[in-house]
């Protein structure tokens, strides 16, 4: 009986020590991949400040639409998808309609929530 639990033990011991170290592919460990933190940097200002201030520039001009699309590359589409983001007005084609798009976003961003 004393031979058969002793191999039992040094297999057990040695499968529990196996799982500690990490799994590997070949002779390389698997890497975990952790999510970025989207923190603003020190001396940058966020993407919605920067937004808002374009809203200093005259309203309907071409200089506000490019303040914009400076920030937010224009992508047009022939079929642009239903808009439900400040970054999805990138793919509007007609530059007033994108800048209407923008000002919708950006206006109700500047209102106080309550």
């Amino acid at each position: 009986m004393k031979r058969l639990l002793l191999p039992l033990v040094v297999l057990y011991s040695a499968a529990a020590s196996a799982q500690t170290v990490p799994p590997t592919v070949g002779d390389r460990p698997l890497l975990q991949i952790k999510p970025k933190v989207a923190a603003a940097k020190p001396g940058k200002p966020s993407l919605p400040s920067q937004l808002q201030a374009c809203l200093e520039i005259e309203d309907g001009s071409k200089e506000r639409l490019d303040c914009y699309d400076a920030l937010i590359a224009p992508q047009p589409k022939p079929k642009p998808p239903k808009v439900k983001a400040v970054t999805d007005c990138r793919f509007t084609k007609e530059q007033d309609e994108r800048l209407s798009c923008f000002n919708g976003f950006v206006e109700k961003q500047q209102k106080p929530q309550g």
